[in-house]
């Protein structure tokens, strides 16, 4: 957010000029400042996102987790850390008010954000959120992992998905 009203301030763009992009923690981050300041976006492309992050977090039985700890602190066995978890998780903050257009993917084959997780919380944003912006979900069925299809072609599709999104939310493309 800080990084984002530096631009607006600098000129750069203004408010609601800007698209978050990102993936994994990356989309955690987005969906945690979608929450906080949604209008200084006009869209977000949250790939593969960690957005159920409380629900994850809690779950010792995934493979993953024990080792995010690490990283993220354990809220099973710190009030500190499951307040301060709680405080940013995307999908246990979303509020009913206006969010930006989003583009939200997830893959059934995805070994590190299990597909639940996006497909809740798009779910949720849709139930709750005040606008008519699209909130777009595209899950992938055939074999596609944590970083998308294999293959250049596959990637330049994607890529193309993605594009084409921020142009249509810019309304550069109709």
């Amino acid at each position: 957010m800080a990084c984002a009203n530096h631009l607006i301030e600098q000129r750069y763009t203004y408010k609601g000029g800007i698209c978050f992009y990102g993936g994994s923690a990356g989309g955690l981050t987005g969906g945690a400042v979608a929450n906080l300041s949604p209008d200084l976006f006009f869209g977000m492309l949250l790939l593969v996102p960690f957005v159920d992050t409380m629900t994850t977090m809690l779950n010792d039985k995934l493979p993953l987790t024990p080792g995010e700890w690490e990283m993220w602190g354990n809220p099973i066995k710190s009030k500190e850390y499951f307040e301060y978890i709680l405080s940013y998780s995307p999908y246990n903050n979303i509020e009913k008010k206006d969010y930006p257009s989003m583009f939200i993917t997830t893959s059934l084959f995805d070994n590190r954000v299990l597909y639940s997780e996006p497909v809740k919380y798009i779910a949720k944003l849709r139930d709750l959120k005040t606008d008519n912006n699209n909130q777009l979900l595209k899950c992938k069925m055939e074999a596609a992992g944590h970083g998308g299809m294999s293959g250049r072609d596959n990637a330049i599709i994607e890529l193309a998905e993605e594009y084409s999104f921020i142009l249509k939310s810019a309304k550069i493309l109709k």
